[in-house]
């Protein structure tokens, strides 16, 4: 796609969908090992699933956040049609996302169950736990040499590829869920097998599709090398985001330990209502990887009169995705949230949760616009601590002095009793 001549809303639309799909069929798949897991192995399986999010997106989000700096590098690159630097680039990200995949298992498997222990997770749920979080970053090489191939062909405007992988590997996940789990069940190793498993093969189609490539993006594994100066430049740019999306993470790590202090039937039900918000935030997030794409590559070819234009389109679309679909996941919360779990109490906790959350949902949106063209500029720093103040540092503060008061916990036990109860008589148990 050329970002850098034409309309510029239509050409965003049409690059953001396939992200969008791409990132909500990803939530869609691993939304199934919930549910698999939540209806073949009962509700301590499926807290002991939920419980890792917040974990695993701790200990991957800076190496995410590195693959956002070799989108940037790669799309002013192209932009401005220096091949040879491109060429460099492109080799130094995918070796990068390699050393990435084997640190983030050394620590996966090292570290997992003292992290699970400090973030409260339930007694009954923490052995499940450490066993699937062990086994789920096996593949974690896998993931990351997806994202930042995927990266790679984002910041020259193809969406499609990694779309076409995703699907393949996310049919393997789910008939793998189902063999596993309800065939043989394995319960939550089965699910955790099955995802590292359909990690590699995503990660396999995105570097056989790099080696067939013609012209500047074709991977050769002869020629894999760190280029200093590209290495710094993605540091410069990914780190920032990456250390964002750490300390946002830190913060789920914290929200999620209060949560755990409620017990396996709460665990459960949040742990539904964050995979349904998943959907709409992923939406959203297309936009600010669109932004981050067509904000570098304008600025490579110096076509900076185009920047507050993608600036305003990011926006717009992201309000009007973000508003629908979190209406959408309010509206429909209860049959949602029922895909999950068949338990009252656990449903009655997540349409909590969603009704809360999912209304406004599309402010956190068009926060991410603003920080993806800050990015596509080079700036990294900035947006970053914006962010952190505005959000992850209220979150923390609401956690270390409201959320302390016994009295104000007293208030949302006594909420989640009202609302279960009125659950049991609106279903007639």
């Amino acid at each position: 796609m050329d970002m850098c001549n034409g309309p510029v809303f239509r050409k965003m639309m049409i690059f953001t969908i396939p992200i969008m799909c791409s990132g909500m069929l990803q939530l869609l798949f691993n939304a199934a090992d919930v549910v698999v897991v939540g209806q073949f192995a009962g509700h301590t399986a499926l807290a002991a699933v939920g419980a890792n999010g917040a974990l695993i997106n701790l200990l991957t989000n800076l190496f995410i956040g590195l693959s956002i700096g070799s989108n940037v590098l790669i799309a002013k690159y192209y932009g401005a049609r220096k091949e040879e630097k491109l060429k460099q680039a492109v080799h130094t990200s995918m070796l990068l996302s390699i050393y990435s995949g084997i640190v983030l298992t050394i620590i996966g498997l090292i570290f997992a169950k003292g992290i699970l222990e400090m973030m409260q997770t339930p007694e009954n749920v923490l052995d499940q736990a450490v066993l699937y979080i062990r086994l789920y970053f096996l593949g974690m090489t896998g993931t990351m040499i997806y994202n930042f191939g995927s990266a790679i062909l984002r910041a020259t405007g193809d969406t499609k590829r990694p779309l076409y992988y995703l699907i393949f590997a996310g049919i393997i996940n789910v008939i793998l869920n189902l063999i596993f789990v309800a065939g043989f069940s394995m319960g939550v190793a089965g699910v955790a097998i099955a995802t590292a498993i359909s990690q590699c093969v995503s990660a396999t189609l995105i570097v056989r599709c790099l080696m067939k490539e013609k012209g500047v993006l074709k991977l050769e594994l002869r020629k894999l090398k760190i280029v200093k100066r590209d290495l710094l430049d993605i540091i410069r740019i990914g780190l920032p985001a990456g250390f964002q999306g750490m300390l946002f993470s830190l913060s789920n790590v914290v929200i999620q330990s209060s949560v755990n202090g409620f017990g396996d039937i709460v665990v459960a039900g949040n742990s539904a209502a964050v995979s349904i918000e998943g959907f709409v935030y992923i939406a959203m997030n297309a936009f600010h990887q669109a932004t981050i794409s067509f904000t570098s590559q304008n600025v490579g070819a110096k076509k900076y009169n185009r920047i507050l234009k993608i600036l305003f389109s990011g926006q717009v679309g992201v309000i009007i995705v973000g508003f629908l679909l979190g209406s959408l996941a309010v509206v429909f919360s209860r049959p949602l949230i029922s895909i999950y779990s068949s338990d009252p109490a656990v449903i009655a906790v997540g349409i909590r949760r969603i009704s809360i959350i999912c209304g406004i949902y599309f402010t956190c949106g068009m926060m991410d616009v603003m920080v993806g063209s800050l990015r596509g500029l080079g700036y990294s720093i900035v947006p970053m601590i914006v962010s952190l103040l505005g959000a992850c540092g209220l979150r923390l503060v609401w956690i270390a002095t409201v959320f302390q008061i016994p009295r104000f916990q007293q208030l949302i036990r006594f909420m989640h009793l009202i609302q279960f109860h009125g659950l049991l008589r609106s279903q007639h148990i």
